[in-house]
C-alpha cells in the first residue's frame, strides 16, 4: 500500500496506516477519548505504521500477534509505559475490521475431526448450557487434553480405564482444586460425546470424584461497622466515587456477585415497578425487588456519573475507552474501598456472605435466603446455617463424661 500522509490533530502519520488516521481518530472520540489522549494514541499509530514499513508488512497482515510484536519492541527500545497503550491499538483493529480491513493471518488448514468435536463441544457449553466463556474455555481445554492423552485410535474402543488413567496423570501434576475443575470439564465431555452417538456408553461416571483435605470454614461476612465504613470511603462529589459507592451499595444490599454486577444492563431496571433482572449462572435469570438505597444510588451514578455512551451496561469504566467494567473491577472496587476505609481487605463474594449471615442472624428460613442468593440447590444455602453458633451450640450433645445432661 502506498505510503501516504495525513495530519490530524498536530500528529503526522505516514506510511500504511496514514489512510486509516481520520476514521481511527473519529473513534477514539466517540469512545470517550480526550483530546490530549487522542494525540497520544495517535503519536503511538505513529509509531506502529512506521514498524510495519519497515518490517515491510501491510495493513493486510495486522493481527493481534502483529500488536504483541510491536509492544514487545517498544518496550525493547525503552518507550516509557505511559507512551504504549494495548487497548488503543486493540481499538485501531476494531476501526479497521469495520473498514473492511481484515487480517490476513496463517493458512489455516482442514479442522481435523478432534477439532471439529471441540468445536461443537464449546458451542454446546456456550449455548444449551449457558457456561461463562472462562468456564467453556476451560473445559474445552481439559477435553482436548484427554483426547491427546488417549491411543491414536481417539475415541474409537475408549473405557473406564482410559477415564481414570486422564484423572490420574491430572492429579499427579495439578493441585487437588485444578484437578477437580478438570473432573468436572471431563464429566461434560464425556456426556456430550454419549449425546452426539460417538462413544457407545454414557463414561462420564468413570470420572470420579476427587476430594482434598481442604478446610471448611464457617461463611464470614463483615460486620455493620465495616459495611458503614466502606459505603462512607466513597467521595461521591465525583464520578468515580459515584459508581463505586452504588456498586457496593448493589453488593451489600443484594447479595449479587461480582460478574452479576457487571452484566447488569439498562434494560434490567424497572424503575416504576422497583425491579431489577439479575443475569446469574447458566444463563439464569431473575428478578428481585429493588431497595430504595439502591435505586438512589444508582440514579445518581446514571445522572451525574456514568460516562456518555451509547453502552447498555449499567457500570462502564472510568477512563476511556468508556466500555463494560469485567467482574474483577467490581472485587478490585471493593478491595480498594476497604484501603481507603482501614479495614481488613476482602474481595466482592465476602459481601455476598454479609447478606446471607445478616439474613440468618435476623431469623429468616433458609428457603428464602436461598431464593435471594439464587441458588441451585438448597444444601448450598445450608452452609449459612452454620454461622448461628448459639442454635448450633443448643443441638450439640453432651460430652461423655463430662457429667452434663
Amino acid at each position: 500500500m502506498a505510503g501516504g500522509t495525513s495530519r490530524i490533530s498536530s500528529v503526522l502519520v505516514t506510511g500504511p496506516l496514514a489512510p486509516f488516521a481520520e476514521d481511527y481518530r473519529r473513534e477514539l472520540r466517540e469512545r470517550g477519548y480526550t483530546e490530549r489522549s487522542v494525540v497520544n494514541e495517535l503519536r503511538q499509530v505513529a509509531r506502529f505504521s512506521r514498524w510495519l514499513q519497515v518490517s515491510q508488512l501491510s495493513v493486510s497482515e495486522l493481527s493481534v500477534g502483529r500488536v504483541e510484536e510491536f509492544l514487545g519492541w517498544q518496550r525493547a527500545v525503552g518507550r516509557h509505559r505511559s507512551q504504549w497503550s494495548r487497548p488503543g491499538l486493540v481499538c485501531l483493529l476494531d476501526v479497521l475490521g469495520g473498514l473492511g480491513v481484515r487480517a490476513a493471518g496463517e493458512p489455516v488448514g482442514a479442522a481435523s475431526p478432534a477439532e471439529v468435536l471441540l468445536a461443537g463441544f464449546g458451542r454446546f457449553l456456550a449455548a444449551e448450557r449457558g457456561l461463562a466463556a472462562g468456564t467453556v474455555r476451560g473445559y474445552v481445554s481439559h477435553a482436548r487434553r484427554f483426547l491427546d492423552g488417549l491411543p491414536p485410535a481417539g475415541l474409537t474402543g475408549v473405557c473406564a480405564k482410559d477415564v481414570t488413567e486422564a484423572v490420574l496423570r491430572e492429579s499427579a501434576a495439578v493441585s487437588v482444586s485444578a484437578t477437580q475443575f478438570f473432573v468436572a470439564g471431563l464429566r461434560s465431555f464425556l456426556r456430550f460425546c454419549f449425546i452426539e452417538g460417538q462413544v457407545p456408553v454414557d463414561l462420564s461416571l468413570a470420572a470420579l470424584p476427587v476430594t482434598g483435605r481442604r478446610r471448611s470454614p464457617l461463611p464470614r461476612g463483615i460486620t455493620k461497622a465495616d459495611a458503614r465504613a466502606l459505603l462512607d470511603s466513597c467521595d461521591r462529589r465525583s464520578a468515580l466515587g459515584r459508581r463505586d459507592y452504588a456498586m457496593l451499595v448493589t453488593l451489600l444490599r443484594l447479595g449479587l456477585r461480582a460478574g452479576e454486577v457487571a452484566r447488569l444492563r439498562l434494560d434490567d431496571i424497572d424503575w416504576r415497578a422497583g425491579e431489577l433482572v439479575v443475569r446469574g449462572k447458566g444463563a439464569r435469570q431473575d428478578r428481585l425487588p429493588m431497595p430504595a438505597q439502591v435505586g438512589r444510588a444508582v440514579a445518581c451514578y446514571l445522572r451525574r456519573g456514568r460516562p456518555a455512551s451509547c453502552r447498555r451496561e449499567v457500570f462502564l469504566r472510568a477512563r476511556a475507552p468508556f466500555g463494560p467494567i469485567a467482574a474483577g473491577t467490581v472485587s478490585s472496587t471493593v478491595r480498594r474501598a476497604c484501603r481507603r476505609a482501614g479495614v481488613a481487605e476482602v474481595g466482592a463474594h465476602r459481601l455476598r456472605h454479609t447478606v446471607a449471615c445478616e439474613m440468618v442472624a435476623a431469623g429468616v428460613p433458609l428457603t428464602e435466603i436461598a431464593q435471594v442468593l439464587r441458588h441451585h440447590s438448597l444444601q448450598t444455602t445450608a452452609l449459612y446455617g452454620r454461622v448461628d453458633l448459639d442454635r448450633l451450640r443448643a443441638l450439640a450433645a453432651p460430652w461423655p463424661g463430662s457429667g452434663q445432661r
